[in-house]
């Protein structure tokens, strides 16, 4: 996945917002809260998510996947595809998508609802 290609998937999930910060990471956000970040890993492109317990055991060791520097340092269960092989790209929507779907739950149903963000229940 190109960073352009992950702007473009984030930007298709309903009421995201994008920021540029952190060292020129492309930053996204659902209800102020970030969900998937694009950039930190010495210039090239690296896809930092928000991963569910089972996820993150999985995942944290696979080749071209780590814990995300910074963020599961401080306990988060987030993860990073840095390198090859990593996810291929359409595992790597599914998990970007999961990460959004877990913040936007995350949100008062009010929030939801007033971004008019719809989950199944």
């Amino acid at each position: 996945m190109t960073r352009d290609e992950f702007n473009a998937f984030c930007g298709g999930l309903a009421a995201t917002d994008h920021v540029v910060q952190w060292g020129n990471a492309d930053v996204w956000k659902v209800g102020g809260k970030v969900f998937a970040i694009c950039g930190w890993n010495d210039g090239r492109d690296a896809f930092t998510f928000k991963a569910g317990d089972i996820a993150f055991e999985v995942l944290k060791d696979a080749p071209g996947i780590r814990p995300a520097p910074y963020l599961a340092s401080r306990g988060m269960k987030w993860l990073q595809h840095y390198a090859a092989p990593g996810l291929p790209d359409g595992e790597l929507r599914e998990h970007i998508h999961a990460s959004y779907r877990m913040v936007a739950e995350g949100l008062s149903r009010k929030k939801r609802k007033e971004l008019g963000i719809e989950l199944p229940e």
